[in-house]
């Protein structure tokens, strides 16, 4: 399986992905090292420059402001605050900057205009940085760019027939909008999904069949696991099982194979062996933090020191930051 593809079919996927566990993670772990150095793992931060008070009803976030849960609504970071978070993420070793905020969509204001700064100095710490701040037109997407955005974070959560299960306040067709419009500059894609919001296999499946028929794929694949928040629909969830998770990272490193899988939140409840596992299946991303916690509100996150001591045990390295966007993979080996 030496290629580039975006013309997979979900028979494909799932023949994929109802591979015989220790076969799959073979084949994956043998992908990633045709396409990326398998000694290297990219140490990302999470900031949430706004926090709480989103309008949208994503059954599975603490930060809706239609549910009761522990977390309280703050104003946007002022930049100073967010460029010290960043400096002591890149002193830990972290390469990558995401700046999250918890709104619907971008809106042409004051606001827009702060985090545009804040863009500007992150990257100008020589930090890849990757924002989250919910849709964005083509001209926004193009400010951003100019601000130096590396990424834009735009997951799908799950499958175009599950959406409407998880979200009502906006459309799968929005997120892909959102997509395309990011594809109209030179910023790279972020998107993935959530494991554990009651969806099925086939869910799965037709989520990965959306991500790896984008041409080009994201250059960015984060596989989220479920914390459950309490005071949210989704809060009485089982845990996903961790075989579940190293199959769709597998699959998703098999299908996309120039994209970072990135093992991205829930991560927190996982043993170095069950981590150890992603990696094997081609996961080369984390998040870490210095306070704990995913978005500075209820998601758990590994701290740096507890992360460094796991990527000395298993003889793997943090990658330096990427000084350009590469959207052209480079096909290593074929």
């Amino acid at each position: 399986m030496s290629g580039i593809r975006y013309d997979w079919q979900e028979l494909e996927i799932r023949e994929v992905y109802n591979t015989p566990l220790l076969e799959l993670i073979y084949q994956a772990a043998s992908v990633h090292r045709q396409f990326h150095d398998p000694k290297q793992i990219q140490v990302c931060k999470l900031i949430s420059i706004k926090t709480g008070g989103c309008p949208e009803d994503c059954s599975y976030c603490a930060q809706s402001s239609r549910y009761q849960t522990e977390v309280k609504p703050q104003a946007l970071l002022d930049k100073e605050t967010v460029v010290n978070i960043a400096q002591t993420a890149k002193q830990k070793g972290v390469s990558r900057v995401c700046m999250g905020a918890a709104w619907r969509e971008v809106r042409d204001n004051s606001q827009f205009e702060k985090v545009l700064d804040m863009v500007k100095d992150v990257t100008d710490m020589g930090l890849e940085v990757c924002c989250t701040l919910g849709m964005l037109t083509t001209d926004q997407a193009k400010r951003l760019e100019a601000a130096g955005l590396y990424a834009y974070n735009h997951n799908l959560d799950t499958s175009a027939e599950y959406y409407s299960t998880i979200i009502t306040t906006r459309t799968y067709s929005d997120r892909l909008n959102t997509i395309e419009n990011v594809r109209q500059t030179n910023v790279t894609v972020c998107s993935g999904g959530i494991l554990g919001l009651g969806e099925s296999i086939e869910d799965r499946i037709s989520m990965l069949h959306t991500l790896a028929n984008l041409d080009p794929h994201p250059e960015s694949v984060p596989i989220n696991i479920l914390s459950q928040v309490e005071g949210t629909p989704l809060e009485n969830q089982p845990d996903v099982p961790i075989w579940d998770v190293v199959r769709m990272i597998a699959t998703a490193r098999i299908i996309m194979p120039t994209s970072d899988v990135r093992l991205s939140a829930g991560r927190a409840r996982l043993s170095q062996v069950e981590q150890a596992f992603c990696f094997m299946a081609g996961a080369n991303s984390i998040f870490s933090s210095d306070d704990n916690k995913m978005l500075t509100v209820t998601t758990p996150c590994p701290d740096y020191d507890a992360d460094q001591e796991m990527l000395n045990l298993l003889g793997l390295e943090m990658r330096p930051p990427s000084q350009r966007p590469n959207r052209v993979a480079t096909q290593v080996g074929v």
